[in-house]
């Protein structure tokens, strides 16, 4: 088969109706995310105080200074730096509930990844290869596909990334876009900060190279960076934090507790299924087979992120999107390399897909697939909602008829939950706001979560009245040991225990046998 046998371009129909691999790309990522991940992006509690918070913000017209969702005095100091997204998510849940703030974020995530396979596509004319390094590097970024504000990133940093690897081969005008995109950036999510972090590992991997071959094209390219990263500083700046929003990715990222305590900032466990182990030693692979060099910049990014990504599962996502380019680069230097036979396999195939894919240019399919999404989430076909199987939801509805005072303990993922759905006539010990609390509340917490000596004087100290926490903890398991504690509710996924005192006697009256399920 020729490449020119393969083209549609004689029917002008199929022109129309056939897909392009990029609109394959978005459909196939936007039906994964409705149709099979759906609940899975509500995974994390997060979402929970996110949308609550956007509430505040939209009820009060200001962006809050001090902790409005646990009971410490005096209130703790919060750096809402995600406030824009957390409006938007606010607005979306007020007038969609929760179907809503899926449906949006799975926009934006099939968005995001489409926009990268364009993006690589400028770089290569092999649409295959770009089609398999963008499938890989979707199945590493899957890993933190949930409904929180870091998908703004993930989409800022795809456009980010694109503008800044134009610059290598074009002009300084694809810039002039990006200090405004980090005027919206630095207020819908933290993750701002990799983007001074990308234009100074390109401004610095331009200043080596005009020192080893100096011309005004590589100095030219210098000087645009540099005026670039001090633009996008001083619009950092415009937020409600002010200038200390600069800080904070640095304070938390410097927080030994945080980065030693937290899931998500702990290194990727390599026994579990991680596409993103895959995409490591492809990279790897493929750079050896190539035996051709990376430019500084390219080896800068290569270096960083790989070692984020060993660092923090956090940034996993982050690793598959920039370092996507750089595998396209080196893969395609490594196929050069392989055997005469295999190499024109390859290529017959490549250019087939490449031929297809020039002559169909129709948008039906993503236009039908966001109209099949929005009329099923609009007639309540599809609904999306906290997994009762993974959140406290039966607990929380025994919570809100029972109306229990004093001071709880919680799970700290259930705290999310409870914001979400109980606050304010409940306020937490702790959330997902772990930046906030620090050592002093989170280390509390551990010392509690774990039973480890002093748990018992801890809550104490904070004048805890009931525990709500997971069934099967170590925490429950002690509780039920403790004669002055009594469990009043139970179910598979959280139990709630009382201190057996005149506060709650008639409580522990109208409960007297409840046994903790399982234990």
């Amino acid at each position: 088969m020729t490449p020119n046998s393969a083209s549609p371009s004689a029917n002008p129909l199929s022109r129309f109706l056939l897909p392009s691999i990029g609109n394959l790309v978005f459909v196939a990522i936007l039906f994964v995310l409705i149709f099979s991940l759906g609940n899975g992006l509500l995974n994390d509690g997060d979402t929970g105080y996110h949308i609550r918070a956007g509430e505040l913000i939209a009820k009060t017209w200001e962006v809050p200074q001090t902790d409005p969702f646990s009971y410490h005095t005096p209130p703790l100091r919060w750096t809402a730096h995600e406030w824009l997204s957390e409006l938007v998510m606010g607005l979306i849940s007020r007038g969609f509930g929760l179907t809503g703030v899926v449906v949006f974020f799975s926009f934006i995530l099939a968005i995001a990844h489409w926009l990268l396979y364009r993006s690589l596509r400028q770089l290569s004319g092999d649409v295959l290869l770009c089609a398999l390094v963008t499938l890989l590097a979707c199945a590493t970024s899957s890993t933190h596909w949930l409904a929180r504000p870091h998908a703004f990133s993930l989409l800022f940093t795809v456009i980010w990334c694109d503008r800044l690897n134009r610059l290598q081969p074009a002009s300084r005008n694809t810039l002039i876009l990006l200090p405004a995109m980090m005027l919206l950036w630095v207020n819908l999510h933290g993750g701002y900060f990799i983007g001074l972090i990308l234009i100074a590992v390109y401004l610095a991997g331009n200043l080596f190279e005009a020192m080893g071959a100096p011309s005004e094209k590589s100095r030219q390219k210098s000087r645009s960076l540099l005026a670039l990263l001090i633009a996008c500083i001083a619009v950092c700046m415009i937020n409600p934090h002010g200038p200390k929003i600069l800080l904070f990715p640095l304070r938390v990222a410097s927080d030994h507790f945080v980065m030693n305590s937290v899931t998500e900032f702990l290194s990727p466990n390599f026994h579990d299924f991680l596409p993103f182990k895959y995409m490591l030693l492809a990279l790897i692979g493929a750079l050896a087979l190539s035996r051709s060099g990376l430019s500084l910049t390219d080896t800068g990014l290569a270096v960083l992120l790989s070692y984020m990504a060993l660092y923090s599962v956090r940034h996993v996502s982050l690793f598959a999107i920039i370092l996507a380019p750089v595998l396209l680069k080196t893969t395609a230097r490594a196929l050069d390399r392989l055997p005469p036979g295999a190499s024109r396999f390859y290529q017959i195939r490549s250019q087939n897909m490449k031929a297809v894919d020039a002559n169909v240019k129709g948008w039906v399919w993503p236009s039908a697939a966001v109209a099949l999404v929005l009329a099923l989430a609009a007639s309540g076909a599809i609904s999306y909602r906290f997994d009762e199987k993974v959140f406290p939801v039966k607990a929380v509805e025994f919570l809100k008829r029972e109306s229990i005072s004093g001071h709880m303990f919680n799970n700290d993922e259930f705290g999310d939950y409870i914001i979400f759905a109980a606050w304010p006539a409940y306020r937490v010990y702790i959330d997902g706001r772990s930046d906030m609390y620090g050592e002093k509340y989170a280390g509390d917490y551990v010392k509690v979560a774990r039973v480890l000596p002093g748990w018992k004087e801890i809550l104490k100290k904070y004048d805890i009245g009931w525990v709500i926490f997971d069934t099967q903890s170590p925490l429950s398991v002690a509780l039920n040991d403790q004669s002055d504690w009594r469990p009043i509710y139970s179910d598979p996924v959280a139990t709630i225990f009382v201190k057996n005192d005149s506060r709650y006697a008639t409580l522990l009256a109208n409960y007297p046998a409840v046994k903790p399920a399982g234990l």
